[in-house]
């Protein structure tokens, strides 16, 4: 009988540890991403002088570029350079808007692309999007997932708290992603990759269930794998849709009417909760809640520093932000007047499940 498979991009190593950093051209030669160390490395003006030093022993032959990311401009400018010499590839070391910047850049003129990540704040770590500003607001950029991953639990633990609550924010939010694109397959029979989901879905149910704290090596360990598992979920399925329903509308809803009042993280863990909780589905609230909660992340509209009144306008506001798209606000259809009901019962169910 045939043997039916199908082919799947993934990076060709994924290594989530301490020292990460220092070990990068061992890890290039190992693999024959790069034998010679002949690559662009490519970082924030943060921590660019420490991460520089730390790896220049095992890189002599690269070139440094700083840059200050997460715009389209950036990455152009960025690109301009990688093209005025022939590198295996191109070496993003930071956090999201360097490795966003790296990844257009590289996928621009096709060049490799490695993410050596120090924070953990969204899944764009191993994901074929890059989400950079330009004139008219915020755009995702279809790019090449990384070849290989590397994140430095030692960078990850000195950084911000904050960036790694979101990154629980944004991990987790894939179950309410998968179980809006299963709603989509119920009612619209819009197709579903099984495989997708399973790996979006695998990776948050492990950090949902982790006892770990964000001190914890174990938990930011379990945080990292669930991160690069969505990210190539969406690979697999050449779709956001296994990472990102009704509740990165909402968060997107949030950025275009109320900018700068939470992180994409914060705002898709509170979307996805508000969106479990429209999907009538307790047990999984009762999870989100606690998950969320346990980590410090807000749970409703105050801890994003929006009202009731304005976090019920993003809501009806976010189907909008993606009107290809098929989630539980679709679905349901509110009313302005139905939002604000559906968001006093949250409120309600909030305080029974957290007291």
């Amino acid at each position: 009988m045939p043997l039916l498979a199908r082919t799947v991009n993934t990076p060709l190593a994924i290594e989530v540890r301490r020292g990460a950093v220092a070990d990068l051209g061992p890890l290039l030669a190992d693999r024959r991403i790069s034998a010679g160390g002949d690559v662009a490395v490519v970082v924030g003006p943060g921590q660019g002088e420490r991460i520089v030093e730390l790896c220049r022993p095992s890189l002599g032959s690269a070139d440094v570029f700083t840059v200050v990311g997460g715009s389209l401009d950036s990455a152009n400018e960025l690109g301009d350079q990688l093209r005025r010499r022939n590198y295996d590839a191109v070496v993003g070391i930071g956090g999201g808007k360097t490795i966003d910047t790296a990844k257009y850049a590289a996928t621009r003129y096709g060049i490799p692309m490695v993410t050596v990540a120090t924070s953990l704040a969204n899944d764009g770590i191993a994901s074929p999007v890059a989400s950079l500003t330009h004139e008219g607001g915020k755009g995702s950029y279809g790019v090449h997932i990384p070849i290989a991953v590397m994140v430095d639990l030692d960078f990850v633990e000195n950084g911000p708290d904050r960036q790694t609550q979101a990154g629980i924010g944004d991990a987790v939010s894939n179950l309410s992603a998968c179980a809006d694109w299963e709603l989509a397959h119920q009612v619209r029979g819009e197709p579903i990759d099984g495989l997708a989901v399973t790996l979006a879905r695998t990776g948050a149910e492990a950090l949902i269930n982790h006892p770990g704290k964000i001190t914890d090596d174990g938990f930011l360990t379990t945080l990292a794998e669930a991160l690069i598992l969505g990210g190539i979920s969406m690979s697999i399925c050449g779709s956001s849709r296994p990472a990102s329903g009704g509740d990165h509308e909402i968060s997107h809803a949030i950025d275009r009417l109320f900018p700068g009042t939470g992180s994409h993280g914060e705002q898709a863990g509170v979307g996805a909760l508000f969106c479990t909780f429209l999907r009538g589905d307790l047990e999984r609230f009762g999870q989100l809640a606690r998950c969320l909660h346990r980590h410090g992340l807000p749970t409703g509209p105050a801890g994003l520093g929006l009202t009731d009144e304005q976090f019920a306008e993003a809501v009806e506001f976010a189907p909008r932000t993606r009107p290809d798209r098929y989630t539980v606000l679709e679905h349901l259809a509110m009313s302005p007047t139905e939002i604000r009901e559906r968001l006093a019962d949250y409120a309600g169910a909030i305080r029974d499940h957290l007291g």
